[in-house]
């Protein structure tokens, strides 16, 4: 259960200049106003918002207005299409708009807006806890508005509808993600009727635009300390298969005699909290989502072996541009770096299993680069299994693993290298333009670098060289 102070009276927490001012000013003016929504939720969970919205019965721009000539030095928006204010003043911003209601046709979630009361505002909102108001109003000043239970929800931990959820999801499609946003970030529970609602509504989501829906799950993986809660909720209402149907696929377990594979759904949500644990950085938990993504279509059964996933990891990484243009997510680094993980996240494991062998540690860190660590983070997340024995194997190798790098890149300096000769000086040795041996060349002296034959050194890379011309027929200039 969540803790929250449980009383009528708030005033002592409405610290901030801009409610006293709001007070006054609809002292004068009479028309009844109050802080809603988040800031509230969160003021009652302890939580620290500086974001705050304020709804008046009338007109939202022109309480803002007079706000900001009473604020020196704070920045007024006016957003008359939307009928909202922002005034912002030092870190905190206040949007002011005015109490309405709301109706929706079928075929869209931009709703049919008209003036309202303060109860009709608070209908219109998407959960129970997210309806919550605080009266700034100088007779009833810090008094809770709380028609539809919200603090009991808080107290319980429970994200609810204020009316009848397939009303509330059909009317904004987009609520459903919001509220599994929610039940992510607060560690809350979904009500079971409105967990139906939801799956009944599930079809609805196809009328949100992506931008948004990636909008909504990328707050998610951002913030989440267990972000795999959003794609089991995602899962279990039915919402996964529209928004992300490869992960999806992902679900089930194959038997044939004795052999069975694991859940790769299961084991992906195990990953990806796994990842989240250790790391902040948001692509290395797409990356542990999406890491497994090409074992479906790369699900063989052999007799005497059971299944196989071969290549999945390469497979995977082909099917991410795609991935990623559908969801709308960003093709340029952030693409690339996704793809390398999930397409490398094999090899230190196939490590941690055989000898670890100073030429494979090389390619490893050459491949990996700079962002060999988040590789490592994501392989030893991946080791997952009921046998605790193995895992705690497995994760003593990797500690091998991780000494011969640390001693190989000391030693080598291979991560990032290129190769001291260059297509350049290849060219200008043996006097051949750009073509296909100088890859030849290049191609042999950065492979005998990787596999210890030579140092990364530029005078045994020049006679190795030299000999690797002489296979191709090639002199150097001053010896033709």
């Amino acid at each position: 259960m969540t803790t929250i102070e449980n009383k009528k009276n708030y005033k002592e927490a409405l610290r901030h200049r801009v409610f006293g001012v709001v007070r006054d000013i609809v002292g004068e003016t009479g028309q009844p106003a109050f802080v809603i929504g988040g800031f509230v939720r969160d003021l009652l969970l302890g939580i620290p918002s500086q974001d705050i919205d304020i709804v008046v019965q009338g007109s939202g721009i022109d309480l803002a207005r007079a706000v900001h000539e009473r604020f020196r030095g704070s920045k007024l928006s006016v957003f008359k299409n939307f009928g909202t204010a922002q005034v912002k003043m030092g870190p905190a911003e206040v949007e002011f708009v005015g109490a309405r209601k709301e109706s929706y046709r079928s075929d869209s979630r931009k709703p049919i807006v008209e003036d309202g009361t303060i109860d009709d505002d608070q209908k219109r909102r998407d959960f129970t806890i997210n309806a919550l108001a605080l009266s700034l109003n100088p007779d009833t000043y810090g008094d809770i508005v709380d028609p539809f239970g919200g603090i009991d929800d808080l107290q319980n931990g429970i994200i609810r509808t204020p009316l009848d959820p397939e009303v509330t999801f059909s009317d904004d499609p987009l609520r459903m993600l919001r509220g599994i946003r929610f039940a992510t970030r607060l560690q809350f529970a979904i009500a079971d009727e409105t967990l139906e609602g939801m799956s009944r509504m599930a079809p609805r989501i196809e009328i949100i635009s992506q931008e948004r829906v990636t909008d909504e799950l990328m707050k998610s993986m951002e913030t989440a300390a267990a972000p795999s809660l959003t794609w089991k909720l995602l899962d279990k209402v039915g919402l996964l298969q529209y928004i992300l149907p490869e992960l999806s696929a992902l679900k089930g377990v194959e038997k044939r005699g004795r052999f069975a594979h694991k859940d790769v759904f299961y084991h992906t949500m195990q990953v990806l909290d796994g990842v989240a644990a250790q790391s902040d950085d948001v692509w290395l938990r797409w990356a542990a989502l999406f890491h497994d993504i090409g074992k479906p279509r790369t699900k063989r059964f052999e007799d005497g072996t059971g299944w196989t996933f071969r290549n999945h990891n390469y497979v995977g990484a082909k099917m991410l541009p795609k991935i990623f243009t559908r969801m709308k997510l960003p093709l340029g680094e952030p693409l690339k770096f996704v793809q390398k993980m999930v397409n490398l996240h094999m090899r230190p494991i196939v490590l941690s299993e055989d000898v670890v062998t100073d030429s494979a540690v090389r390619r490893v860190l050459f491949e990996a680069g700079d962002d060999v660590e988040k590789l490592m983070t994501l392989c030893e997340c991946d080791i997952t299994s009921r046998n605790e024995d193995k895992v705690q194997r497995y994760l003593r190798n990797f500690k091998i693993v991780r000494r011969k790098m640390k001693e190989i890149e000391e030693k080598d300096h291979v991560r990032n290298f290129q190769p001291p000769i260059t297509g350049e000086e290849i060219m200008r040795t043996f006097g051949i333009p750009p073509s296909h041996p100088v890859g030849v060349i290049k191609d042999a002296i950065k492979e005998a670098i990787l596999d210890g034959v030579i140092h990364n050194d530029y005078d045994e890379a020049r006679q190795l060289m030299i000999s690797e011309a002489a296979k191709l027929g090639l002199t150097p200039v001053g010896e033709q």
